[in-house]
C-alpha cells in the first residue's frame, strides 16, 4: 500500500510536563514570552476549540510554572462557542480553529466587545486532521477527497464500494455499512475539514465551508472526545479529528498529487508555510488562507491552524497583562516546544512566531 508511515507522539503526563516546565522556569526565561517567574497573579479564562486542548493544558502549566499567583483555565467548549464567549466577554481570550469571520457579522461583533478596536488574531497551533476508522480487519486505508466527500455525503455508504476498493487493492474490504461521525456542536475543525472536502474533492461536495456540518444523517458527537469515542464504540465507522487525540484509531492517508500521505505535525507545517495570508485583514490578524490543493510532496492538506483571539486593549491592568503574558508565552520557542511534546502539533515558523509576538506586544490596558 502506498502510504505514508505516521508517527505517533506520546503525550507525556501532565505531572511529566510540570516538572520539565518547572526547571525550565528556574533557568533562563529568555524566550519565555517576556512573563517573568512571579511577575504576574490573578486568573485568566479562556475558552474555544477542543483541538487546543492538550496544547492548552501544556501552556497553562508552564505558564502558571513561571507566575505562581496565576491560575489559567480554558473550557474546550468548540471554537464557534468559544468565540461566542469572548464577544460577550465571558472570557479574556479565545481559541478558535478558525479565523473570525464577518459573514454573520462576528468580526464586527468581536470588533465592539474590544472597544472599536480590531480583535487581535494570531496562529498557535499547527495541526494535521485525522479521517480516523474503526473497521475490524482493515488497519489503513488510501482515499482521495472525491471518495471522502462521497463518505461523509452518505453517497458511498458500504466499505467495499468500488470507489474505496480501487485504492486499496489489497485490503479485504467487507460490506459493511459505513458509519460517518461528525462534529454536532459548531467546529472550527468541522470548518477546516469541509473547507478541504469543498476544495480539494473535485465538485463531490456541495456544501460552503462551515463551523456547522451540513449533511443530516450519520451520527453527530459533542467535541473531539465525542468523536473519538464515537468512532472507537461504533462498527464500520468514519470520522474526523485532530489527530493528537486520535489514539490507537486507524487514520486515512490522503491522496497528494499522485501519492498517499498520512499525517503528520511536519505534512501540517508544509501546508501552512506555502499558504498565502488571507486578504483584506488588519494588521494585528494573522489568518492564512490554507492551499488545500497542494500537490507539494509530503504536504497533508486535511490540516487545520489554530488561533488565539484577544483584545489589544482590556479595562484593567492586570487583565491586559495575563492575557499578553500568556499569550507571548503560548507562541514563545519554550511555549510552541511545550505543545508539541504535549500535544504532537507542529512548531510555528520563526518568522510567522516573530509576527505573532510583534502583535502581542500591542496588548495592554485601557
Amino acid at each position: 500500500m502506498n502510504s505514508t508511515a505516521i508517527r505517533r507522539i506520546a503525550a507525556p503526563s501532565i505531572a511529566a510536563l510540570t516538572l520539565g516546565l518547572s526547571l525550565a522556569a528556574c533557568g533562563d526565561n529568555a524566550s519565555d514570552g517576556g512573563a517573568a517567574a512571579g511577575d504576574l497573579s490573578g486568573k485568566l479564562a479562556g475558552a474555544g476549540a477542543s483541538s487546543q486542548e492538550k496544547a492548552q493544558e501544556a501552556w497553562s502549566v508552564g505558564f502558571q510554572g513561571l507566575n505562581e499567583g496565576v491560575t489559567v483555565t480554558y473550557d474546550p467548549l468548540g471554537s464557534g462557542d468559544g468565540r461566542k464567549q469572548f464577544i460577550a466577554k465571558g472570557v479574556l481570550f479565545a481559541g478558535s480553529d478558525s479565523a473570525l469571520n464577518d459573514d454573520e457579522g462576528e468580526l464586527s461583533a468581536a470588533k465592539e466587545r474590544c472597544g472599536g478596536e480590531d480583535p487581535i488574531e494570531v496562529p498557535a497551533y499547527v495541526s494535521p486532521i485525522a479521517v480516523a476508522f474503526n473497521l475490524d480487519g482493515v488497519d489503513a486505508l488510501n482515499l482521495d477527497a472525491k471518495t471522502i466527500a462521497q463518505i461523509f455525503d452518505n453517497k458511498i455508504t458500504k466499505w467495499n464500494d468500488p470507489a474505496i476498493v480501487a485504492q486499496n487493492p489489497d485490503a479485504k474490504l467487507p460490506a459493511t455499512a459505513i458509519s460517518p461521525v461528525h462534529r454536532g456542536d459548531d467546529s472550527g475543525t468541522t470548518k477546516n475539514f469541509t473547507d478541504y472536502l469543498g476544495k480539494a474533492g473535485d465538485g463531490a461536495w456541495k456544501y460552503e465551508a462551515a463551523d456547522a456540518f451540513p449533511v443530516k444523517g450519520g451520527e453527530a458527537a459533542e467535541g473531539t472526545s465525542g468523536v473519538i469515542a464515537a468512532i472507537t464504540n461504533g462498527k464500520g465507522t468514519i470520522g474526523y479529528a485532530d489527530e493528537s487525540q486520535v489514539g490507537d484509531l486507524s487514520v486515512v492517508s490522503v491522496k497528494v498529487g499522485d501519492t498517499y500521505t498520512a499525517p503528520s505535525a511536519e505534512g501540517a507545517a508544509k501546508v501552512v508555510a506555502i499558504s498565502p495570508a488571507a486578504e483584506g485583514r488588519p494588521d494585528v490578524d494573522m489568518a492564512v488562507a490554507l492551499d488545500r490543493t497542494t500537490t507539494e510532496a509530503g504536504a497533508y492538506p486535511v490540516v487545520l491552524l489554530s488561533y488565539l483571539i484577544a483584545c489589544q486593549h482590556y479595562d484593567n491592568e492586570n487583565d491586559a497583562a495575563l492575557v499578553k503574558g500568556y499569550l507571548s508565552y503560548a507562541v514563545s520557542e519554550d511555549g510552541q516546544a511545550a505543545a508539541k511534546e504535549n500535544a504532537g502539533s507542529a512548531p510555528l515558523d520563526a518568522e510567522v512566531a516573530a509576527k505573532a509576538q510583534s502583535i502581542v506586544d500591542k496588548i495592554a490596558a485601557k
